[in-house]
C-alpha cells in the first residue's frame, strides 16, 4: 500500500491587525494574494472589515480586547503557521516588484529577516524627505526567528541575528486627509504618552512646548521636509503637534496621578 503524500507546508504567511479598516483591507489582501496563508486579527470593527476579509480568503480572528500595538500583533503571528512571515498594516500595500522579490527571496534566503522601503503618503503625496525617506521597516522574517516588542504603540519586530534589505517598495497610504492626521495625532499622543508614563517618564508644559518645537525644527529643515513644499511645511507641524501633545498628556497623567491614591498613581491609572 503506497502511503500518502506529505502534507504539503504553508510557506508564507501573511499577518495584520485590523479595526474598522473596511476603506483599506480590500486593496491591502489583493496585494498579498501570493502568500500561502493570510491571518486577520481584529479587535472589535463595526464596519465591513471582517467580511471584506473572509471573502478575501483570509483566517480572521476576533479579539473581545486591545492590548496594544505590540501585544495584537504577536497574536497574529501565534497563528501563522508559515516557515516565513510578512507581516503588513491595513494601510500598507506590496507592490508586484516586491512580491516578486519577496517569493524568490524566501525560495533561497540569505537571511532570516529582511527590511522593506517604505514609501509613505501624506495627504495629497508621497513624502520624499522629511525622515520618511528612505524609510526602512523589518516585515518579512522566518517564523521563530523574530518577535514584536510589548509596545502599546510604536511596536517593533524585534530579530534574533542579522537583517538585510529587500529592493522592491511597500507603499503606505498612512494619512489620506488631514482628519485623519488629527484622528491619529490625537490616539497616538494617548497611547505613546500612557506608554511613557508607565516608563517612568514625566513632564511638564513647557517640556511639551520645546518637543513640538524641536519635532518641526528637526522634520522641516535637519530632515529636509522643506524640499516637499507644501506637504512637508503641513508634515512638519503635524509632527510637531503630535510631540507637543504627547508631552502635555504625560503632563495630565502626572497631575491626575497626583490626586489619587499611592498605589493607583504608580499603575498610571
Amino acid at each position: 500500500m503506497a502511503s500518502s503524500p506529505p502534507e504539503k507546508r504553508t510557506l508564507l504567511s501573511v499577518i495584520l491587525i485590523t479595526k474598522n479598516e473596511e476603506a483599506n483591507i480590500q486593496a491591502c489582501l489583493d496585494s498579498v494574494d501570493f502568500a500561502n496563508e493570510i491571518i486577520v486579527v481584529d479587535s472589535g470593527s463595526t464596519d465591513q472589515t471582517v467580511d471584506i476579509a473572509r471573502k478575501a480568503g483570509a483566517i480572521v480572528i476576533q479579539t473581545p480586547d486591545w492590548p496594544g500595538f505590540g501585544p495584537q500583533k504577536s497574536r497574529a503571528l501565534a497563528a501563522a503557521t508559515g516557515e516565513w512571515v510578512l507581516s503588513i498594516d491595513a494601510d500598507e500595500r506590496i507592490t508586484p516588484e516586491l512580491a516578486a522579490e519577496i517569493r524568490k527571496t524566501i525560495q533561497n534566503p540569505a537571511a532570516d529577516a529582511y527590511d522593506i522601503s517604505r514609501r509613505s503618503w501624506y495627504c495629497g503625496r508621497f513624502i520624499e524627505h522629511a525622515g520618511w525617506t528612505p524609510d526602512y521597516v523589518t516585515r518579512l522574517f522566518r517564523r521563530g526567528k523574530a518577535r514584536f516588542s510589548d509596545n502599546i504603540v510604536h511596536e517593533r519586530l524585534i530579530a534574533d541575528g542579522p537583517v538585510k534589505r529587500l529592493n522592491g517598495l511597500m507603499l503606505h497610504y498612512s494619512f489620506l486627509d488631514f482628519s485623519q492626521v488629527l484622528q491619529k495625532v490625537d490616539s497616538y499622543s494617548t497611547l505613546s504618552a500612557r506608554q511613557a508614563y508607565a516608563n517612568g517618564r514625566r513632564a511638564t508644559v513647557l517640556d511639551a512646548v520645546l518637543h513640538g518645537f524641536w519635532a518641526f525644527i528637526r522634520t522641516y529643515f535637519l530632515r529636509l521636509g522643506l524640499l516637499d513644499g507644501s506637504h512637508g511645511l503641513a508634515l512638519a507641524v503635524s509632527n510637531a503637534e503630535g510631540s507637543y501633545y504627547r508631552y502635555l498628556k504625560i503632563w495630565q497623567l502626572e497631575q491626575a496621578a497626583k490626586k489619587l491614591p499611592s498605589g493607583d498613581a504608580k499603575e498610571g491609572r
